[in-house]
């Protein structure tokens, strides 16, 4: 049971509201009123500080994206490791699954907010930051360090995907994290 709403920032409860939401039934079944009842506020109340459903799920997405690159920004400070970076990757696709089931998918939401925007720019210049950490026989140029960003996001967006979809075979374990390291690390240092 949800307490009613009294005091605090009602525009943070109300994207709470919306994870628990998403994570009941995805964010298509989203509605207004539905995160108003869960925030034990007026049905007004989401719709004053978002607009619409559209804007809500823009401020998850901004959210999310700016999670997504302080994760990857800490996994490269800690360890210096592209292999680190992407296993963060997976484990925030992983722990902020309602994040990542809106960040995605731009007709949902208002894609040319300027927040947005930023915030997807963060996390996009964090990944590449560790594409940066790969020795410079492997990024000769800048066509060469876009194919690695591009390589490196499709393992680990894919990994992330067929992980919370319950695709990948039983037999990579129970634990997201090393699954991906094992995974990760076959891809990205092949080359080696």
């Amino acid at each position: 049971m949800t307490r009613p709403y009294h005091h605090g920032d009602l525009r943070n409860t109300l994207l709470a509201a919306a994870v628990d939401a998403i994570a009941e039934s995805g964010p298509t079944a989203l509605s207004l009123r539905d995160l108003a009842r869960r925030a034990g506020v007026s049905h007004a109340a989401p719709a004053h500080h978002f607009g619409d459903k559209a804007g809500l799920l823009t401020a998850l997405a901004t959210q999310g994206y700016d999670l997504l690159a302080e994760a990857l920004d800490a996994a490269r400070a800690r360890t210096g490791s592209l292999l680190e970076i992407g296993v963060a990757y997976v484990a925030f696709a992983v722990g902020h699954r309602a994040h990542f089931d809106v960040m995605f998918r731009p007709d949902l939401y208002h894609a040319d907010d300027a927040e947005l925007t930023t915030a997807a720019g963060r996390a996009s210049a964090a990944l590449a930051a560790g594409v940066a950490t790969l020795p410079p026989t492997q990024v000769t140029d800048g066509r060469e360090a876009f194919l690695a960003g591009m390589s490196a996001w499709s393992i680990v967006h894919g990994f992330a995907t067929l992980w919370l979809s319950g695709a990948l075979p039983p037999d990579l374990g129970d634990d997201p994290e090393a699954a991906a390291r094992a995974v990760i690390r076959r891809l990205f240092y092949a080359a080696e």
